[in-house]
């Protein structure tokens, strides 16, 4: 079994748990969005508080840090642009009815998702709405982007995707397909029985990977709409997936973790260690990394399947972790995020925090935590997990934190 280690720094400034982290793309900054309608940014060289960003309303859904911006979401339906070195508020954009669930900044865009069954696309200089996505039936928990220069195709859809395809997953059984320069629906993918609660692209390519409550994961071509294949050996919904060197990694309710072929739907292996839903995912230089339910961070042997270190010490499910660049005091990281501290780990040990269970947005019907949505850019070096406490427990809500760990 893997072993664990100590935390060697802890801060403490949040006043309510943590729902995401951000690192940015030159691993110098770390941003976090709390149940204590903030946002904070630390440095990555000495985990101290670099800049204190207010102004929402309600509690911080999620976060994306730019190298010269920073963007926040909130369930008070507004998405929030920052300065980065000064703090201030840049740009508020509005138009969501109901919590703003993810964004995505790519491609000089923003993109948004939101339980009042919209996505949208945001001017991100004007702060307006560039287009919006009507069409699903019931809350949009996840979104990913397709480039133009990602989607080679026959010539009749070049002017459909000349600014790009977005891909939404929604609790209404379905994902959907939109042309961003028109704000049609290109394709709907009908297959799965459940929500879907993740979905990964093949980049460059046009194959989506889509997660269910079903307890399948699904391929599609999302030109023509066609479903390519069904991996289903799962007993459980799945929560999370990781697509890396074509092979799909999903992470279950039923406690595994199985890694498929992509252009196969071949099982290859089981990750079966955990005592809990899996809920996170990420896999880094022939390591994956999972975070489950049962409060712990592990590291697995993605070849083999040895599990090579559990990282314990949170109360309850870890359900994000996101890869980012080497930080400037040396080695790959894994960072946590829980309720108490802000820990920074060195020479292979690991740190932890309590955490904050995931709400679930009502009549979604996942039996489980609502997945944390994937990151589209796969960095390298660092590891960072993220995770949440029940908000309905009596009592004052207690500090934020987010922890820093070595793999």
């Amino acid at each position: 079994m893997g072993g664990g280690g100590s935390a060697l720094r802890v801060c403490a400034d949040h006043r309510g748990g943590i729902n995401w982290l951000s690192l940015s793309p030159d691993g110098q900054r770390l941003l976090t969005g709390s149940e204590d309608g903030t946002a904070r940014l630390w440095s990555t060289a000495d985990g101290q508080c670099c800049a204190l960003l207010q102004g929402h309303e309600s509690y911080v859904t999620f976060c994306q840090l730019e190298d010269e911006a920073a963007f926040t979401c909130s369930a008070d339906c507004t998405i929030r642009k920052w300065d980065v070195l000064t703090g201030q508020c840049l740009q508020v954009f509005r138009g969501h009815t109901s919590i703003v669930n993810r964004i995505l900044v790519a491609n000089n865009q923003l993109f948004s998702s939101s339980y009042d069954r919209t996505a949208r696309a945001w001017s991100v200089d004007k702060g307006q709405v560039a287009r919006e996505f009507r069409g699903h039936r019931n809350c949009v928990l996840t979104l990913a982007y397709s480039a133009p220069q990602d989607l080679p195709g026959a010539p009749c859809t070049e002017e459909a995707v000349a600014r790009g395809l977005l891909v939404t997953g929604s609790t209404d059984g379905t994902a959907k397909v939109w042309q961003v320069a028109s704000g049609c629906c290109h394709q709907t993918l009908r297959g799965h029985t459940g929500a879907v609660l993740c979905l990964v692209l093949a980049t460059p390519g046009h194959t989506a990977f889509t997660g269910s409550t079903d307890a399948t994961v699904r391929a599609w071509d999302i030109l023509s709409g066609q479903q390519l294949r069904v991996f289903q050996e799962h007993q459980g919904s799945v929560i999370c997936l990781e697509l890396v060197n074509r092979h799909v990694y999903s992470g279950s309710a039923d406690r595994t973790v199985k890694c498929w072929l992509a252009d196969t739907g071949e099982r290859v292996r089981t990750f079966a260690a955990h005592r809990h839903s899996v809920s996170a995912l990420k896999y880094h230089a022939g390591t994956l990394f999972t975070g489950s339910g049962d409060a712990r961070a592990r590291a697995f042997d993605a070849q083999s399947g040895a599990l090579r270190r559990v990282f314990r010490g949170h109360a309850f499910i870890i359900n994000c972790i996101q890869v980012g660049a080497p930080a400037l005091s040396g080695g790959p990281w894994l960072v946590e995020r829980g309720r108490a501290r802000l820990r920074l780990c060195l020479g292979g040990e690991v740190g932890s925090g309590r955490a904050r269970q995931q709400r679930y947005p009502a009549g979604s019907a996942s039996p489980g935590p609502r997945p944390a949505g994937l990151s589209l850019s796969h960095q390298a070096a660092w590891a960072f997990t993220a995770h949440a406490e029940a908000r309905a427990a009596a009592g004052p809500r207690q500090g934020g934190a987010c922890t820093y760990v070595t793999p």
